[in-house]
């Protein structure tokens, strides 16, 4: 398991993560470790520990996150986009071709500079080219600023 307390504790952000592997695995992240271990600096750990006191906060992340979903893909299904599964996740992907023919990165850049809204390709996430008509948006935001996205992307 490779996690990262930003991620899991929405605290976007910090850089600080861990690893729980079979002893042959961390063997190996060992010879890496410590040319590494620098990126991590004293002040987040720091921090990081005094946020950990309180498990309050993290133990309602997931109610925190659902609710934001689902406001998320309920204003969502009134575009054109259409909405993929999203369990376990803070970016909700969406196949964009009753929109668009543009390739995933462009249609991407036109999303973020003509209408205002950041979206991801999901080709970004692969070595060799590969279009499938999908990007993802974050939606571990404020609600006003997802409302705002919802509502430049209904007039789409």
């Amino acid at each position: 398991m490779v996690s990262s307390f930003g991620k899991t504790f929405h605290v976007t952000g910090w850089k600080i993560g861990c690893v729980a592997a079979p002893a042959a695995l961390t063997a190996e992240f060992r010879k890496v470790h410590q040319f590494n271990v620098f990126n991590v600096n004293t002040p987040m750990q720091i921090g990081l520990a005094h946020y950990l006191d309180d498990p309050q906060p993290y133990l309602e992340l997931p109610a925190f996150y659902q609710k934001k979903r689902d406001f998320f893909r309920a204003g969502l299904a009134n575009t054109r986009f259409s909405l993929l599964p999203c369990d376990g996740t803070y970016f909700q992907c969406v196949d964009y071709s009753k929109i668009s023919a543009m390739p995933e990165a462009e249609f991407s850049k036109w999303l973020t500079t003509e209408i205002g809204v950041a979206a991801i390709p999901v080709s970004a996430f692969y070595h060799e080219s590969h279009e499938s008509g999908v990007v993802l948006f974050c939606f571990a935001k404020k609600e006003e600023t997802l409302a705002l996205a919802l509502e430049r992307l209904a007039r789409l």
